[in-house]
């Protein structure tokens, strides 16, 4: 059984004239992001590694995410390849995960979020929001054979305030 754990960043800046890839979080992101970290312990699988985009937007929800949920921040796991839009290089991505690790949880982006989740889950999803959480379960022993999942839980922060 593998297990993957998909997670938008949280609600990003556009104020700064930056690249895109150095957008940081805004007010609001942070505070979602610790919101949503803390009200989903207990649907965690007991082990797993985290992944994330460079991006600063995903790289800052995945260390509050860690820091919450007392995962050592210095083993996240950067990923150049995990900043992008779309789910096909998502898709590659994930089924490249080690066999020995049977659950993932990503930091990523947009549209390759709801993608992902729309083609491997069994709920359909309008739009994965930002600091959004998506558990999606594989009945298989391997990364790179996963199909059609079951979703297990989604959560946005508008469902916790």
């Amino acid at each position: 059984m593998k297990n993957l754990i998909l997670i938008r960043h949280a609600k990003s800046n556009w104020d700064a004239p930056l690249k895109d890839i150095d957008r940081p979080l805004d007010q609001r992101g942070y505070k979602d992001a610790h919101l949503v970290s803390l009200n989903i312990i207990n649907d965690l699988p007991k082990t797993f590694i985290i992944w994330s985009s460079i991006a600063k937007r995903a790289s800052d929800t995945a260390v509050i995410f860690a820091q919450n949920l007392l995962y050592p921040m210095e083993s996240i796991v950067y990923k150049d390849t995990l900043y992008t839009f779309d789910e096909r290089q998502l898709e590659k991505i994930v089924k490249s995960c080690s066999n020995s690790y049977d659950s993932l949880i990503l930091f990523g982006h947009n549209a390759a979020i709801t993608n992902f989740v729309n083609k491997f889950g069994d709920v359909f999803i309008d739009n994965v929001p930002t600091a959004g959480f998506v558990s999606l379960q594989f009945d298989t022993d391997y990364w790179e054979k996963i199909k059609k999942g079951k979703t297990k839980k989604i959560i946005a922060p508008k469902d916790l305030k």
